[in-house]
């Protein structure tokens, strides 16, 4: 029996272990996300994720 479309998209997130996560962000935040991962060349969940990773870092100081 085929997968639908929704199914291969979970079972793909499921073992790369990554879920969606939404939030609402201010406009200008949004633009700076979107502004930052054009000039890194990452995607907008990379630099997210390495902001995070800097915060956690220097909270741990």
């Amino acid at each position: 029996m085929a997968q639908s479309t929704s199914d291969i998209q979970k079972r793909s997130d499921d073992k790369r272990g990554v879920k969606v996560k939404g939030i609402k962000l201010h406009v200008d935040t949004i633009a700076l996300l979107e502004r930052l991962a054009e000039e890194t060349g990452e995607s907008q969940a990379a630099v997210v994720t390495k902001a995070l990773n800097m915060l956690a870092e220097s909270i741990k100081k």
